[in-house]
């Protein structure tokens, strides 16, 4: 299959691939590390950590009370270019290193997509430090109560909830499920616009600290009675920040159940959002909100019910976070091809009238060489049937009619008497033109397999990518498609 084969092999597509931006799955990668190098944890020296702020200059505090914090948050730069953030805990945290380090390596063994994760930890003398992935899009507070150009649309604010209760599924499928102090400034967002939540709550901000700092109106009502942080209480803070999202206030919830319970909800609602949502989400999402608020932890649900129920919500699957969120995908910006072909173009906007102009003008020319060795008997016998399957395809393919071309040559290719990567390409467009993204990258990575040197392939995968939001790997699989036809070309 050409330079793409290691990483977009079948097995890559069928195990990361199937669970789809609307299903929940386990976020660490299917434990493959195929598309995601994660970083792996590590000790940090105190030196190394005061290099990558300056100093721990007061410049680059991120945290929300910034010096007058117990524990402060900064952002650094290694060595190596890359950013983290560095929480520094109080001097009298953790006094038993062993305990901070067990808990930190526990957090730290933790890899997912919905994290901004652990990546190493650091004690010297009366220093504790914890080290993060750096999140550069800022906090949901900061995007919810407090945003310049525009409000959260609706849609985002649903991929938030439903991102956040994929965290709180896969921290409990791995016995971590306590979160401490879940609230809007935990959650951040990646350099594509993704929610994160923060590792850092996943551990105490100190050895006998409490759990929560936040207004006691937000606190879980067991907490209150007990100090103990249970798993119903980070579902109860769930709820509050549902409420954030549906709101773009800080409401507390006593206020919210009132208005709930009176069916008025749509008070509640944000007024930025007035005429952007439907009411029967609206209505859900209250719901969803109000159960998570009992006061019985018992009668709350739990993070996979939480997953269950937000996933049908979601709104807009195939538009990239970043584009919800209206931010600059820095990602995009750094690692787009110098120069692309007019169907490279395409690709990259996602220009589906477009990559079908040019593939219906390509024709077959790209298939000239692909070996079909036949026996005179298959030639005599079927090759009319086959031959017409395709024609058949070709023009319901022409006549822009997708689903009949998928029928078409789903038939011709399960013949199996001819191998043509033009009709996979066909297809996977028909595929995308129907909203059935992984069957289209699918074919695209089979057109690859028979054609390991046509760019179009490449391109194509690029595409279905780019549908599934995930921007680096398509910016990466067009560059491979824009140096492959260059090279291609030179020759």
């Amino acid at each position: 299959m050409g330079a793409r084969c290691s990483k977009f092999s079948f097995c890559w597509f069928h195990s990361h691939l199937k669970p789809s931006v609307l299903e929940s799955s386990d976020q660490e990668n299917g434990g493959k590390g195929e598309k995601i190098l994660w970083p792996s944890f590590a000790e940090f020296s105190l030196e190394q950590l005061k290099a990558a702020t300056n100093g721990f200059s007061s410049e680059n505090i991120v945290s929300e009370h910034g010096e007058k914090a117990p524990n402060v948050v900064y952002k650094g730069k290694l060595e190596n270019g890359q950013w983290i953030a560095i929480k520094r805990f109080n001097k009298f945290a953790w006094p038993d290193s062993r305990q901070f380090i067990e808990e930190a390596t526990q957090v730290g063994s933790l890899r997912s997509e919905r994290l901004a994760n652990l990546v190493g930890y650091c004690y010297e003398g009366d220093e504790r430090l914890l080290v993060a992935e750096f999140m550069p899009h800022e906090t949901l507070a900061k995007h919810l109560f407090h945003w310049e150009a525009q409000p959260m649309k609706w849609a985002m604010r649903l991929r938030v909830a439903f991102y956040l209760a994929q965290a709180l599924e896969y921290c409990t499928s791995k016995g971590r499920g306590l979160y401490h102090d879940l609230n809007a400034y935990r959650i951040l967002f990646d350099q594509d616009g993704n929610p994160r939540l923060s590792c850092f709550g996943l551990m105490k901000n100190s050895r006998d600290g409490k759990s929560y700092s936040t207004n006691l109106a937000f606190t879980p009502p067991e907490y209150l009675r007990t100090g103990r942080v249970t798993q119903e209480s980070v579902v109860y803070s769930f709820g509050t920040l549902l409420l954030d999202l549906l709101s773009g206030k800080h409401i507390p919830p006593s206020h919210a159940l009132d208005l709930i319970r009176g069916k008025n909800f749509l008070m509640l609602m944000d007024s930025a959002l007035e005429g952007h949502f439907s009411k029967d989400d609206g209505t859900e999402l209250v719901r969803l909100a109000s159960r998570c608020l009992q006061y019985e932890g018992r009668e709350r649900p739990n993070a996979k019910s939480l997953v269950a129920s937000l996933m049908p919500l979601q709104k807009e699957t195939e538009v990239p976070s970043y584009v919800l969120m209206g931010l600059r995908n820095e990602t995009a910006s750094s690692t787009k091809p110098v120069s692309l072909t007019p169907f490279g173009e395409a690709c990259l906007r996602l220009d589906l009238t477009a990559i079908h102009e040019i593939l219906e003008k390509t024709g077959y020319k790209d298939d000239e060489g692909i070996a079909n060795e036949l026996s005179f008997q298959l030639w005599t016998s079927q090759m009319q049937e086959t031959l017409n399957l395709k024609k058949h395809g070709d023009t319901a393919f022409r006549a822009k009619d997708f689903a009949t071309a998928i029928k078409c040559y789903t038939q011709f290719i399960d013949g199996g008497t001819m191998v043509s990567p033009t009709v996979y390409a066909r297809r996977c467009l028909s595929y995308l033109m129907n909203g059935m993204t992984q069957e289209a990258l699918g074919d695209a990575m089979q057109a690859q397999a028979v054609s390991p040197e046509w760019p179009t392939a490449l391109y194509l995968q690029a595409a279905c990518l780019f549908s599934l939001g995930m921007e680096n790997d398509a910016q990466e699989t067009l560059k491979d498609g824009t140096n492959m036809e260059a090279k291609k070309n030179k020759n």
